[in-house]
C-alpha cells in the first residue's frame, strides 16, 4: 500500500511543554550518537498529540534527533500505526479484517462503518467526529470480531453493537471496553470447563477492562495535562538522586587537581601538553562535591599538534564533540583537570544534563590523556 503525506497541512506543529519535556526526556535515555532511536516514541507522542503525523511534525522530530527529513518519514510512512492523514476528533476506529473477525463477521462491522462515519477507510465523518479503516490482525481471535477504539479493544461484537459504540461515543461518553457479550475475558462462550475454581478476585472486570474503567477515558488523546514521564534521573523521587550522589567525576578530577604543580603521575608521560593545561587550570578550581559554577580555562582553538579525538571518551559522539570544541575544550587533559565547579558549569551548557558524571568523562580522560 501507497502512504503518502496528506495533500492539506498545517503552517506549523510545535510539542506542547509538557509534551515536549517528556520527548527530551526520552532522547537522554539513548547515548551520545544514538539520539535516533528515539524516533517512533516521539512521533507517536506526536500523533497523540495532534491526531494524526503532520509533515511539520515529522520534520521536528527529525530536526530533535539530528536525522534527515527523509529519515523520519520512512519510519512514519511504514509503519501503519502512523496515521498521515486527519482522523476523527473523536476516534479513529480500527476494524480487524483478518481470518477469525473476518468469518465471525468483520465485514458487517466495516458496513456500520461506512454507513456512519464515511463510505471509504481514512476519510473523516461529516461532523469531524469519526474515522475508520479496516486492519491486519490485532491479535484478539478468540473475541472475534473486534475492532481498536481509541487505545482499547472492544471484543466480541455484533453490527448493533458497533452501532451503538459510535452513537455513545458521538455523545461524549466513553463505552466500556472489552468483551460486549458478557464474557470476562476468552473464556468459552458457555462458561468455564476448565480451572472452574479461578476466581476473579476483587475485580468486576478483567485486567485490562478494569484499567480502562479506572482510567476513565481511553479515547481521549494526550495532551500534555497529564503527569510526564521523565528519565529515572529527571524524576523527583530518590533515583534522581542516585547518580549526584555517586559523583564519581568529582573524586577522579579532585587528585590530579591537587597535585598539578607538582607535575602529576598522569601528566608525566605527556609533559608539554600537562606544562600547558598547569596555568588555565588554576584559579578556577572548587572543591569535590561543591555545587558551585567554576568557569574552567578554556582555548580558542587547539594546540599545534591538533586536537584530540573527544569521540573517544564513551558517551562523547561527534555532535557533543562539536558542543565541548565550541566551548573551547580541544584536549583530553583539559577535561581530566576538571574539578566540581567546572563539571557544573561544563554541565549546565550541555542539553542533556548529569552524563559527565554518570559517564565518566573525567576518568575517561584521564586515562586518555596519559596514553598519549
Amino acid at each position: 500500500m501507497l502512504r503518502r503525506l496528506h495533500l492539506d497541512q498545517p503552517a506549523s506543529f510545535a510539542f506542547t511543554p509538557d509534551n515536549l519535556a517528556w520527548a527530551e526526556a526520552q532522547i537522554t535515555k539513548y547515548p551520545e550518537g544514538r539520539q535516533a532511536s528515539a524516533i517512533i516514541p516521539l512521533l507517536w507522542r506526536a500523533q497523540e498529540q495532534e491526531g494524526w503525523l503532520t509533515r511539520k511534525a515529522i520534520e521536528t522530530v527529525a530536526e530533535m534527533l539530528g536525522l534527515a527529513y527523509m529519515r523520519a518519514l520512512e519510519v512514519a510512512s511504514f509503519y501503519f500505526m502512523f496515521q498521515l492523514q486527519p482522523v476523527g476528533t473523536v476516534a479513529h476506529i480500527q476494524v480487524c479484517g483478518t481470518t477469525s473477525c473476518m468469518i465471525c463477521g468483520a465485514e458487517d462491522l466495516v458496513a456500520v462503518c461506512k454507513e456512519k462515519i464515511a463510505a471509504e477507510p481514512h476519510e473523516v465523518s461529516a461532523d469531524g467526529k469519526f474515522s475508520w479503516e479496516e486492519v491486519e490482525c490485532l491479535g484478539s481471535c478468540s473475541n472475534a470480531p473486534m475492532a481498536q477504539i481509541g487505545k482499547d479493544y472492544y471484543e466480541d461484537l455484533t453490527a448493533a453493537k458497533m452501532g451503538e459504540l459510535i452513537d455513545a461515543l458521538g455523545r461524549g461518553e466513553v463505552p466500556l471496553p472489552g468483551p460486549q457479550n458478557g464474557r470476562y475475558a476468552a473464556e468459552p462462550l458457555k462458561g468455564l470447563t476448565t480451572l472452574t475454581e479461578m476466581d476473579s478476585g476483587n475485580h468486576q472486570y478483567n485486567a485490562s477492562v478494569q484499567l480502562a474503567h479506572d482510567i476513565g477515558d481511553t479515547v481521549k488523546r494526550i495532551d500534555g495535562t497529564e503527569v510526564p514521564l521523565l528519565a529515572p534521573w529527571q524524576n523527583s523521587g530518590k533515583s534522581a538522586k542516585k547518580p549526584a550522589a555517586k559523583k564519581p567525576a568529582a573524586k577522579a578530577a579532585a587528585k590530579p587537581a591537587a597535585k598539578k604543580a607538582a607535575t602529576t603521575k598522569p601528566a608525566a608521560k605527556s609533559a608539554k601538553p600537562a606544562a600547558k593545561a598547569a596555568k588555565p587550570a588554576t584559579a578556577v578550581k572548587t572543591g569535590p562535591g561543591t555545587a558551585a559554577e567554576s568557569k574552567p580555562r578554556t582555548m580558542s582553538a587547539p594546540r599545534k599538534s591538533g586536537a584530540d579525538d573527544l569521540k573517544l571518551i564513551s558517551g562523547v559522539g561527534p555532535k557533543l564533540e562539536g558542543v565541548l570544541n565550541e566551548l573551547g575544550f580541544w584536549h583530553f587533559d583539559q577535561i581530566s583537570k576538571w574539578g566540581a565547579g567546572e563539571v557544573a558549569w561544563v554541565d549546565s551548557r550541555l542539553k542533556f544534563k548529569g552524563r559527565i558524571e554518570r559517564d565518566g568523562w573525567i576518568e575517561q580522560a584521564t586515562k586518555l590523556a596519559a596514553e598519549k
